[in-house]
């Protein structure tokens, strides 16, 4: 999954500076490792600081971790805590007494700790792995200075999700142009339908829904500069984003701000909301399989048609290991466990919401969604992570997430906004 977030304190707000550490423990306890002296120093144990704290994961990983103690001898302890407060205290438990590995994402996010020597480099497990990895993969896993940070496990495509029947019983088509999905949009609407399934109490998942209506107004290559601080927020091109957007607003579900995606993602497992923009993981909501098997998904449809349908948002998911690992053989042999092909479909057997990162592991016990959701991995031309995962975590969780949120409530005062988020972010990526 994303990294998935929270309301008032935005749940990556762990990330805002080296210096902020003592805020972000505020009212809650802090992310500390396995035991109050950090780390195992003991040969037959490795600690793993995970985020994974959804039962669907959880359970998955646990299978993993069992299975590499079964073949390994070695004891894999793991420290669960929420997914919210992992994010939000990342930063301050990197710099304390972090377990050896820890649950993390690929790419910007990835490279922003290994720059600020948290993390460890580990070229001897990709040594072991790397053939297992598509180069995309292994780009993603890479810091800035060339060294390998990252063992990737799974990825997903962010998409609109929308149930089969619901679609075949009203007679609607799938849209593949802008038009086209406004014109769904009105249609559900006065069929008596919620047209598009929101929440955004966790503050990520308008992210998404930005990502997608830029990239394909203002295709790749603008995206990540402007991810990257290399753009203006008040670039015209920024604003006719939030104006497509705003075309959209009147069929978002209302009461966003005090709805997760786990409620939201009801509307569409009820039939009450007519289509879904998010992450495949959100069929870890659809329990009953007779559901499951009637959910489908497209590609967010063409606004440019310079650009059509060429990017897809497809986040990452892996390990990264602690600056200083109490057991670093250890640490060596669960990163190349989990860098097999074997490990991944192991997974996915206890998740199946996503796809596996390696381009060896099986895809023959995979679903219809799975499939279908590998293949548009496969096929894009251009990959993205999604925002706070393609910028500065910092500029994302402080900047754009309560940013975007005012703009939801207040979308006639984007000028204003837009003119705040270039002045912010200036100062932000101006800082080392």
């Amino acid at each position: 999954m994303p990294d998935f977030s929270l309301p008032a304190a935005s749940r990556r707000s762990v990330l805002r500076g080296i210096g902020g550490a003592a805020v972000l423990g505020a009212g809650i306890p802090l992310l500390s490792a396995c035991g109050s002296s950090g780390s195992s120093s003991d040969p037959k144990t490795v600690t793993v600081g995970s985020n994974q704290s959804d039962a669907v994961p959880k359970k998955a990983y646990a299978s993993l971790y069992t299975a590499f103690g079964k073949q390994s001898g070695i004891t894999v302890k793991v420290n669960t805590k929420d997914h919210n407060t992992f994010q939000e205290q990342i930063n301050s438990y990197l710099q304390g007494t972090p377990d050896d590995v820890f649950n993390w994402f690929a790419g910007y996010r990835m490279q922003f700790f290994a720059a600020k020597k948290l993390a460890s480099p580990i070229d001897d497990v990709w040594a072991k792995i790397g053939d297992n990895f598509p180069d995309a993969m292994k780009k993603l896993s890479k810091g800035e200075d060339g060294k390998y940070y990252f063992v990737p496990l799974n990825t997903y495509p962010w998409a609109v999700f929308y149930r089969k029947s619901v679609f075949t019983a009203k007679g609607y088509t799938v849209p593949t142009t802008w038009d086209e999905l406004v014109a769904l949009c009105k249609k559900m609407k006065s069929d008596g339908l919620v047209p598009i399934a929101f929440g955004d109490k966790d503050q990520w998942p308008a992210m998404g829904t930005f990502d997608q209506i830029n990239f394909r107004l203002n295709g790749y290559d603008f995206h990540k500069s402007l991810m990257a601080g290399k753009e203006a927020w008040t670039d015209p091109k920024v604003k006719a984003v939030f104006d497509h957007w705003a075309e959209l607003l009147p069929y978002h579900q209302e009461g966003f701000m005090g709805r997760t995606w786990q409620d939201a993602a009801q509307g569409v497992v009820s039939k009450k909301s007519g289509m879904y923009v998010l992450g495949s993981f959100v069929a870890q909501q659809f329990t009953n399989k007779a559901d499951l098997d009637d959910l489908d998904f497209f590609a967010f449809p063409e606004i440019n048609s310079a650009y059509g349908q060429d990017t897809v948002e497809a986040p990452t998911d892996g390990f990264m290991v602690s600056k200083s690992p109490k057991n670093h053989d250890g640490v060596v042999k669960l990163l190349e466990y989990l860098g097999t092909p074997a490990a991944e479909e192991l997974y996915l057997k206890g998740d199946p919401s996503v796809v596996a990162a390696s381009s060896k592991a099986s895809t023959a016990a995979y679903s219809p969604l799975q499939k279908k959701a590998y293949d548009m991995i496969g096929a894009a031309k251009n990959l993205t992570q999604f925002m706070d995962r393609d910028s500065r975590p910092d500029f994302t969780s402080t900047v754009m997430q309560p940013g975007l949120q005012k703009f939801l409530q207040n979308p006639k005062g984007v000028d204003s906004l837009l003119s705040s988020i270039e002045r912010q972010k200036k100062t932000i990526f101006a800082s080392s």
